[in-house]
């Protein structure tokens, strides 16, 4: 009797859970991407945006039966065009903009204004045709709103709070027109905050140093790519020439990521992920081997590029935010990544230098620690091997060949770059040059490394 009465309450607490997610469900907006643009003029701007009435969820719009009655939607109208207004926050050097004039209708789901600003912005002066039908929740409301400026040259933001219960699930599309003519998309969501449409180059430099520190510390695999890189190694300055090769080696790829150099489908971003578990289980392997660290700069570099790849990725959609100054944030982001990997260094060395004394000393530690590691990266590239076995794999053609023999005398000018940085430091600094293989193999037991120099 216990047990069907557990039973029973069992199924009315999963009925109940059931019905609120139901309603939660049903709750939230079908359409949750809106469209805009920002336009920059002497003494204007202009903000022409497209909201699915699905957000406009305080705003009751007369209806007709099951459609809407846009001759007796002008009270609607007015408190929708207020809504945006404060939903949009348009800011010029921090000072939040107000609009001194606003028009809007409503709209089909099939209309196509929005694919140009000029059509965008006649459309939504335009008034609704009298035999249009659009049914409940399924149009848009277009609204065209002008703020004064003080120069076209400021510096704007834009934010989004339209639904703020909605969070990143909000997606507005700004398509922004400077007054010289170019044009940029930013993709923001209502959790980016205020975002620059024409950052300064500080801005957006500091921007993406910020981004390159928090990448490193925050992707495990690059970390423990470090860690097998660092093991054998104890000190710093030791590791100069190897940090030094995989920095070029991921500025090389990365770089050519950022000017749409790498190659593209659907199966690249697997292999990424999977070269770069591989090289982490193939460096853990060499280290249980015996790494001969005459060499290691060069693998360092040749991984290097791998990895460059899997961090374009971080910084794939954050380009946006770069505005017009491409190349001083790609900079700025390998900064970050640097200083990043400066940071880990700092730690990690004196913390393996303390755990290879006593019970792990000698070879004991290194193997015991790198065998962790090639665990992890083992299991790590079978799950991506899986990903990658189920993509589409790449067809042979002259574009392809053409771009694999770009980064073939890519690789090849950094590998000769790496090479003449290496030789450098052995000459600007002899205490830094590498180890030889014979001491590589024990160089648990280094007694130079151990006493202060």
């Amino acid at each position: 009797m216990v047990r069907r009465g557990f039973l029973l309450a069992l199924i009315l607490v999963f009925c109940v859970a059931y019905c609120l997610l139901s309603v939660r469900a049903h709750d939230l907006p079908l359409h949750t991407v809106v469209n805009a643009f920002v336009k920059m003029e002497p003494r204007q701007a202009h903000l022409v945006i497209r909201v699915p009435l699905d957000l406009l969820r305080s705003v009751q719009f007369p209806l007709n039966g099951h459609v809407y009655d846009p001759a007796a939607s002008g009270p609607a109208s007015d408190l929708a065009l207020r809504g945006i207004a404060q939903g949009i926050d348009i800011r010029e050097n921090g000072v939040r903009l107000v609009p001194v004039g606003a028009v809007g209708r409503l709209d089909l789901p099939s209309d196509r204004s929005f694919e140009e600003y000029d059509s965008a912005v006649a459309h939504a002066a335009e008034p609704v045709e009298p035999r249009t039908e659009i049914y409940f929740d399924q149009g848009f409301f277009d609204a065209h709103l002008v703020y004064p400026i003080a120069s076209p040259n400021s510096l704007f933001t834009i934010q989004t709070t339209l639904a703020p219960d909605l969070g990143e699930l909000l997606k507005l599309t700004v398509r922004f027109l400077p007054l010289d003519g170019g044009s940029r998309a930013f993709l923001i969501n209502g959790k980016s905050g205020e975002v620059p449409l024409n950052p300064t180059w500080f801005q957006a430099s500091r921007g993406f140093v910020v981004l390159g520190v928090g990448h490193i510390l925050s992707g495990i695999d690059h970390l423990l790519f470090l860690l097998c890189l660092i093991i054998p190694f104890r000190r710093i300055r030791g590791l100069i020439p190897v940090i030094t090769a995989f920095t070029l080696g991921h500025s090389v790829t990365l770089l050519g990521s950022a000017f749409n150099l790498a190659p593209s489908g659907a199966w690249f971003p697997p292999f990424v992920e999977t070269a770069i578990a591989a090289s982490i289980l193939y460096m853990a392997l060499e280290n249980i081997a015996g790494a001969n660290l005459n060499h290691r700069w060069i693998i360092a570099g040749l991984f290097g590029l791998v990895h460059g790849f899997g961090f374009s990725y971080a910084l794939k959609d954050q380009l946006q935010f770069a505005g017009s100054h491409l190349l001083a944030s790609l900079f700025s982001f390998n900064v970050g990544i640097e200083l990043g990997q400066l940071a880990v260094l700092c730690v990690v060395v004196p913390v393996l230098g303390l755990l290879f004394r006593g019970v792990l000393a000698g070879r004991m530690g290194v193997i015991l620690v790198s065998a962790i590691v090639a665990h992890t990266a083992w299991h790590w590239m079978l799950d991506r091997w899986n990903v990658l076995w189920l993509a589409p794999w790449p067809r042979v053609t002259a574009v392809g060949l053409a771009l694999l023999a770009r980064w073939v005398a890519g690789i090849l000018l950094a590998a000769g770059l790496a090479k003449l940085v290496a030789r450098w430091i052995s000459r600007k600094w002899p205490s830094t040059a590498i180890p030889s293989p014979r001491i590589a193999a024990d160089s648990a037991d280094l007694s130079s490394d151990a006493t202060p120099s």
